[in-house]
């Protein structure tokens, strides 16, 4: 393909896809300015719902990557690939075959095993009712607050909210709490056994641009104590006294992406409960 040339990614499953999401996700941020259109082809069961896919994806030809449990719509799309002279991957193969043999037993042969309605499912939907009813939640009461697993604070759009919902996402009850020199949070959050506390913090220069932006964003004049970098600097320092005076860790997100700051998060979680097993 030539530089002008469009890439075309074609994901195909026979469940909603978000795995191949995660894998073109990650796989195109190791190349630098690359883009690509992506095609989604979920809840791909049958040869003749394949035979559809196919006919588009001959009009926009690029790489094909599948996760297709049914032997014979996989072979098809396989064979049709490989007619259409189509580069094609499957990329959970591979760990599929290992985990195969280390378990010595066949993987099971049903599409979208990994969504079904089990346990682990309803947890993640109650850990994300909690969060986004515990959004801001300087108000809550201590018994509201005990039942989070993660508490996070920080000073205005330090990306306490699109953390908090990423965690939920993970299983996670997750509230978060404003620090605000003029409102300090209730004494009873620094006395919470239940969740682990974690600061938000990010520098002074970065906060003043984001401050701005969101300001500009909502139609509002930028030229307000909000984005005062004085205010700003006495913000973060109130901040980081109350995270040194509580023993609470502290993550600086200003290199970090919103998955980042949530798998430190998690790892920080992951050795609290080790040490208190």
């Amino acid at each position: 393909m030539t530089a002008a040339e469009p890439l075309h990614l074609h994901l195909i499953s026979d469940s909603t896809g978000e795995t191949l999401e995660s894998v073109a996700k990650a796989s195109l941020a190791r190349f630098e300015g690359a883009e690509a259109i992506k095609h989604f082809w979920p809840m791909v069961r049958s040869e003749g719902h394949l035979d559809r896919i196919v006919e588009e994806i001959a009009r926009k030809p690029g790489l094909v990557i599948y996760t297709l449990v049914d032997g014979a719509v996989r072979d098809r799309l396989e064979s049709r690939c490989a007619t259409l002279g189509l580069p094609m991957v499957s990329p959970l193969d591979p760990t599929i075959s290992a985990l195969s043999e280390l378990l010595g037993q066949a993987a099971t042969r049903r599409p979208g095993r990994q969504h079904v309605m089990d346990q682990a499912y309803f947890r993640r939907v109650d850990a994300i009712n909690y969060t986004m009813v515990h959004d801001d939640g300087a108000q809550a009461s201590a018994d509201e607050l005990e039942q989070a697993d993660i508490i996070l604070l920080g000073v205005s759009r330090t990306s306490k909210t699109p953390t908090s919902i990423y965690l939920a996402n993970r299983g996670y009850k997750t509230a978060n709490i404003p620090l605000v020199p003029q409102s300090p949070p209730a004494p009873h959050v620094w006395h919470l056994q239940g969740p682990l506390l974690v600061g938000l913090t990010t520098a002074p220069d970065r906060l003043v641009l984001i401050r701005r932006n969101r300001l500009l964003s909502l139609g509002q004049t930028p030229d307000t104590d909000y984005v005062a970098m004085e205010r700003i600097e006495a913000e973060v320092a109130f901040a980081r006294r109350l995270f040194a005076d509580h023993d609470v860790p502290v993550i600086d997100v200003s290199r970090r992406s919103i998955e980042e700051t949530a798998a430190a998060i998690i790892n920080l979680h992951q050795a609290r409960s080790a040490r208190t097993a």
